[in-house]
């Protein structure tokens, strides 16, 4: 039988104007987000929907919003009776699959995004470390390119391993630029330095993941309603405590989304539903199979309404 897949996206989909239209309209959506701002003590919501847009990007700015926005589209979707068989997040996206799933509540998620956006711009001086999106070239290929990369004390790993042809590598600025060159020598179409504030998903980020193990600690982590595709595995699992050690060890390790994506087909999931800022995630999935999916992306009411025209056709 058909499943359905929520899918929640992760830092870089932000954008100014992110969930306004669903605060406005919609009293449930706007709950959450008036609860954000309280949590965190600070008008996040301001942020979100005015910018400045360099403030928003900033990393202990963007993952909180991207989370709150996601949350808030969440219960536009939930009250039109739509349910999930799995969820899942690409990276901070993680912690959204949670809220969903019933294992975090939105409180805690919100200020643990918050404390792990602030411990990642900590973890690594500015300038010092670096990532880039390389296209066109495999995923064996650019491992052999990053560990060459990395043999003079530099560092340059596999971070997000997005779609075929489609991977992030993150590191020391040396390290993933010689990486970069490295890999268009091997046969990468482009390699795209990325603007980011760390190299988010390698070793480098160990201070943050020390950092955000002890916030998790005091946080209650309930088994989940629906099973969760974690980045780390590409698995699904359900166990509170499991998926509370799967978020630290994040930090540090590749997400594995194309690899997410393919092991939900095989579970029988044909219907993928994006829910957030933006359609990067949609995108994602197109490319890692181009058919027999039904793809949708919910990030205002109207694409909602869109979204549910589409699925009664099917």
């Amino acid at each position: 039988m058909s499943k359905i897949a929520f899918i929640f996206p992760g830092q870089g989909s932000q954008e100014v104007g992110m969930a306004q239209n669903v605060f406005e309209q919609h009293e449930k959506a706007s709950s959450v987000i008036k609860k954000a701002d309280e949590r965190l003590e600070y008008s996040l919501s301001g942020y979100m929907f005015n910018g400045p847009k360099e403030v928003l990007k900033k990393t202990e700015h963007a993952q909180p919003a991207l989370l709150t926005a996601s949350a808030a589209l969440l219960e536009t979707v939930k009250e039109k009776d739509l349910s999930p068989d799995f969820v899942a997040g690409h990276s901070l996206g993680e912690y959204s699959a949670l809220v969903a799933a019933g294992v975090l509540s939105f409180d805690d998620a919100v200020y643990a995004v918050r404390q792990r956006g602030l411990f990642m711009e900590e973890a690594v001086p500015d300038g010092v470390g670096a990532m880039a999106a390389i296209m066109g070239l495999e995923r064996p290929e650019l491992e052999r390119v990053c560990a060459e990369a990395s043999a003079e004390g530099e560092t340059a790993e596999l971070a997000n391993l997005n779609a075929p042809g489609q991977i992030v590598i993150s590191g020391s600025r040396k390290g993933v630029e010689t990486a970069s060159d490295l890999a268009k020598e091997a046969g990468a179409k482009r390699a795209i330095p990325l603007e980011v504030s760390g190299p988010f998903h390698s070793t480098l980020m160990e201070p943050a993941k020390d950092k955000l193990r002890e916030v998790l600690s005091d946080i209650s982590f309930q088994d989940a309603g629906v099973p969760v595709m974690t980045n780390v595995t590409a698995l699904p699992e359900t166990n509170g405590e499991t998926l509370r050690d799967l978020l630290v060890d994040q930090v540090t390790s590749p997400v594995l989304w194309e690899d997410t994506i393919k092991n939900l087909i095989e579970r029988d999931v044909t219907t993928f539903i994006e829910i957030g800022s933006g359609n990067v995630l949609s995108g994602l999935v197109r490319r890692i199979q181009r058919r027999g999916l039904e793809v949708h992306a919910v990030n205002d009411l109207e694409s909602l309404e869109k979204t549910l025209k589409k699925l009664k056709e099917e």
